[in-house]
């Protein structure tokens, strides 16, 4: 299929998904309601870390909320593309309903990534983009286009870093079915993603620079914003990103090879 053709297919499934979850117009006032509350209960968690320092490790308050909304962002896109779609592989893979998957005209993993939206995460997503514009004028932030391109990048980077996490963990469960619960030991992790990196010991930065890598996830877009990110940090994501997307494409056609269908 062309390039086209996938974006045609893909406004079908947001339409469908759309039209879906807008049956319940009720759940979108309480969907926003909870996003709020939630955002101020981080917020809130966040002024306690820095309750007894006006800064931590070269990182004020102000500053701090940089990563606080985009944090926000990238939570907000996993509840509404990674979440509701992802869980759905454990489900094919028991249900043996994956064989479908595979006979259709398209590939296995844009349909698998993609088919379904919950549109209640957008609602996070806008509310992190309007803490990050609210961040930019208490920080006194210049905007520029070369400014806009490096955060962009490191946004797209991050998101797709973390698209391969999810998918990462999801295509485990063609071998082991309740390795599921693994993605919300990930998301457990994320959560550090709220805080400065710099504010942990040397032994959790390494941890969580290459093991878990929320520093290429929320810390260098954030130092992106501010501008303190160093040419070669930003090229470091950019390869990184650009490493997991290819191996988790690589891992999902290998899974593939392993898993049994329904009618074999």
């Amino acid at each position: 299929m062309t390039l086209r053709k996938y974006f045609k297919v893909y406004s079908k499934f947001l339409h469908t998904s759309l039209a879906s979850e807008l049956e319940y117009k009720t759940n979108i006032l309480i969907d926003l309601i909870t996003a709020i509350l939630s955002l101020i209960g981080s917020i809130f968690l966040l002024s306690i870390f820095f309750q007894n320092a006006g800064s931590i490790r070269g990182w004020d308050f102000e500053q701090a909320l940089i990563i606080q909304g985009i944090y926000t962002i990238l939570n907000g896109i996993t509840n509404t593309w990674f979440n509701p779609n992802l869980t759905e592989i454990v489900k094919h893979v028991r249900e043996g309903t994956l064989d479908f998957v595979l006979l259709k005209p398209i590939d296995s993993q844009f349909f698998i990534s993609l088919k379904k939206i919950a549109p209640s995460g957008f609602l996070e997503i806008i509310l992190g983009f309007c803490l990050l514009l609210y961040c930019i004028k208490i920080n006194q932030i210049n905007l520029n286009l070369s400014f806009l391109t490096l955060c962009f990048i490191t946004i797209i980077c991050s998101i797709c870093i973390l698209y391969s996490l999810w998918f990462f963990i999801s295509t485990t469960t063609i071998w082991f079915v309740k390795t599921w619960n693994a993605t919300e030991v990930l998301r457990s992790f994320l959560y550090i993603g709220r805080f400065p990196l710099n504010s942990f010991s040397f032994s959790l930065r390494i941890f969580f620079s290459v093991f878990i890598p929320i520093a290429f996830i929320t810390t260098i877009p954030s130092e992106a914003f501010l501008g303190l990110s160093q040419l070669w940090k930003i090229l470091l994501e950019v390869f990184v990103a650009m490493v997991f997307l290819f191996t988790s494409r690589k891992f999902w056609v290998f899974a593939l090879k392993f898993y049994s269908s329904a009618s074999s």
